[in-house]
């Protein structure tokens, strides 16, 4: 089976096609951004640019049965940009279609697309954990785009009977980790006090093996065909807990102050 793997030198993207190339009987082919340093994945990889509408995918898709597309423009803290809604549409919705679309002409069986649990929401309600059926709460431009993608590729689907996966990871850890998680980790292990002792709010993540695992379960199970998933590692932590844990698995003191939460949220706010 040929598999194509958007993104392959991306966090998830790179570790989805590096367990992908130690299965038997699978091909699996990359794309990528640009040119990357790891000489295995430029061996099977193809450089096709930015991910937008005029994207032209057929340097890949002859002979493929499953895309799984984990190329994103991601979620990001400061967006600099003047209108982030665009932006993300361009990439995300609009680059991703063009795949789809491509994707169900060059017969590919199934397309897996890599989500984000941002789709549900910033935050569940009390007691009332996120479902896959649930009405979109999505609050932000990334959340939006990655709505907007998901219901055009369902759209494809019924029209052209290829079959969609829809996975919604929410904050996914493991080496490479970059953005908030990597400032957490290099905080902790600096031994700088954090105010977070009181936080007890519980937070689902998902560590990379297991993202990974499930990815390509939705890749090859029948079952699989059509679906939404959310996927989490099933021990939802609080950040004091996660933030303890840290220490631990780096072996440093943990130096947590227990500052009230409305003081962290009124200095977030003035923080921007």
């Amino acid at each position: 089976m040929k598999i194509l793997v958007t993104g392959a030198n991306g966090f998830v993207g790179h570790a989805v096609w590096r367990r992908l190339n130690s299965l038997r009987g699978v091909h699996v082919v990359g794309s990528l951004r640009q040119a990357s340093p790891l000489k295995d994945l430029m061996a099977s990889s193809v450089i096709l640019g930015d991910l937008t509408a005029q994207t032209n995918w057929s340097a890949v898709l002859p002979g493929t049965g499953v895309v799984v597309h984990t190329a994103a423009r991601v979620h990001v803290m400061r967006d600099t940009t003047n209108d982030p809604l665009t932006e993300f549409r361009r990439v995300n919705v609009l680059g991703t279609l063009q795949l789809g679309r491509q994707a169900a002409a060059a017969g590919v069986a199934r397309f897996v697309y890599v989500s984000s649990a941002k789709v549900n929401g910033e935050a569940s309600l009390p007691d009332c954990a996120f479902r896959e059926t649930a009405a979109p709460r999505h609050q932000d431009a990334y959340g939006v785009s990655k709505h907007e993608a998901e219901q055009g590729l369902l759209e494809l689907a019924a029209v052209t009977g290829m079959e969609v996966v829809i996975i919604r990871p929410p904050v996914v850890y493991g080496p490479g980790v970059k953005a908030n998680f990597a400032s957490l980790m290099h905080a902790v292990q600096r031994g700088w006090p954090l105010p977070l002792a009181a936080i007890h709010n519980q937070r689902s993540l998902v560590a990379l093996d297991n993202l990974v695992d499930f990815i390509i379960t939705c890749a090859m199970h029948p079952k699989a065909a059509n679906e939404t998933f959310l996927v989490s590692d099933g021990h939802d932590l609080s950040t004091t807990e996660l933030a303890s844990g840290l220490a631990k698995a780096m072996n440093v003191p943990i130096r947590l102050l227990p500052l009230p939460v409305w003081i962290l949220q009124a200095t977030a706010r003035l923080a921007g």
